[in-house]
């Protein structure tokens, strides 16, 4: 796929190379020429010096063949206003913004744009290393609606069914960490020792998954 970058700093040029490891087109955009310095002497991507909101700036770096867009410049107006050009000018589907205020990033995530929540993000990841397991889930969804939680199986379900939880918790096994292994649950799947569970759950609901996890399976 081709995907075109805005903002050559230290997300943008690692994005960019990351994407060019895993045999991918890359332009990258930026109004500093010096910024591409940090794509690295291999880098065999498009640079394109401009505004990544202007339409030919965007002509230039392939928008018109591009498969995604990424917004990831220091000003949040500046990645809004490239996200809304790229997205409904030239029809990219897939376009996400890097976005510093919180709030503005859940009114554009609601408008259809996907945003990344820098500040937000950086601190719901230092807190999950704070505080106690469970206390923060791995990810929450910009309305505050859906969280995950990653939990250890409790030895009261070892040897249950996958399904029993998820009826008796009214959660989701997302999947499952196995033996250094991912996989996904079915109505056969039983738990085991060692299991690393991925659950998807409602955020009124997290206390009553917790309180079930913790007692052990209700028997008919």
């Amino acid at each position: 796929m081709h995907v075109v970058i805005m903002g050559c700093g230290r997300v943008g040029s690692t994005l960019a190379r990351d994407l060019e490891d895993r045999d991918h087109t890359v332009s990258v955009i930026d109004t500093n020429a010096d910024a591409f310095r940090r794509l690295g002497p291999t880098f065999g991507g498009r640079k394109v010096m401009g505004l990544g909101f202007s339409r030919e700036v965007l002509e230039e770096a392939g928008i018109r063949d591009a498969d995604a867009f990424a917004a990831v410049s220091s000003g949040d107006n500046s990645n809004i206003i490239a996200a809304r050009v790229a997205r409904e000018t030239f029809g990219i589907s897939s376009v996400v913004a890097r976005i510093y205020d919180p709030g503005r990033a859940e009114v554009y995530q609601r408008l259809g744009i996907t945003t990344v929540a820098t500040v937000k993000w950086t601190a719901d990841q230092i807190l999950r290393r704070l505080l106690p397991v469970g206390a923060e889930p791995d990810f929450r969804d910009p309305s505050g609606t859906i969280r995950v939680d990653a939990m250890m199986v409790d030895p009261r379900w070892i040897g249950r069914r996958t399904v029993l939880f998820q009826e008796q918790s009214k959660s989701r096994i997302a999947w499952i960490d196995r033996l250094g292994e991912g996989m996904l649950p079915t109505r056969e799947s039983v738990l085991q020792e060692g299991d690393m569970l991925h659950l998807v759950m409602r955020e009124e609901n997290a206390e009553h998954v917790y309180a079930v996890f913790e007692r052990g399976p209700e028997e008919d």
